[in-house]
């Protein structure tokens, strides 16, 4: 089995002992992903904001394994506030329809706290032709 972990100067560093994403074989694993502009007061506690960042984020990792948007299969969404679901499936629903004809799987996830004080993360599976 050959493992490739993703590394890039441009993408997101993970803030804890893991890979960002990591390709096996057809798939592409991507660990949760934060909005990387979280430490912005004015983005702190913006849903719209850290959702459309954390999608550009999970886009571009994609993009340096030569797969897109469309390649997604799985999604898990982790949220701090039910309430935002309106919002983030508003965002989701637009970001998906206008890179792919179909929505991934996905589970979502109401916790208590995410890193960074983050009202989202979002973590991916896809696979690779």
């Amino acid at each position: 089995m050959n493992i490739e972990k993703i590394s890039n100067d441009i993408l997101p560093k993970p803030i804890g002992p893991y890979s960002t994403a990591i390709h096996i074989e057809n798939l592409i694993f991507i660990s949760g992903q934060i909005s990387n502009s979280i430490d912005s007061k004015n983005e702190i506690n913006n849903i719209d904001f850290q959702t459309r960042d954390i999608l550009k984020n999970i886009k571009n990792i994609l993009k340096k394994y030569d797969a897109n948007i469309a390649n997604i299969i799985k999604t898990t969404l982790f949220i701090t506030d039910l309430k935002n679901l309106k919002i983030i499936n508003e965002i989701y629903e637009k970001f998906f329809l206008k890179y792919s004809t179909r929505f991934p799987t996905r589970s979502c996830i109401e916790i208590s706290k995410l890193p960074k004080n983050s009202l989202i993360e979002i973590e991916a599976i896809a696979y690779k032709k």
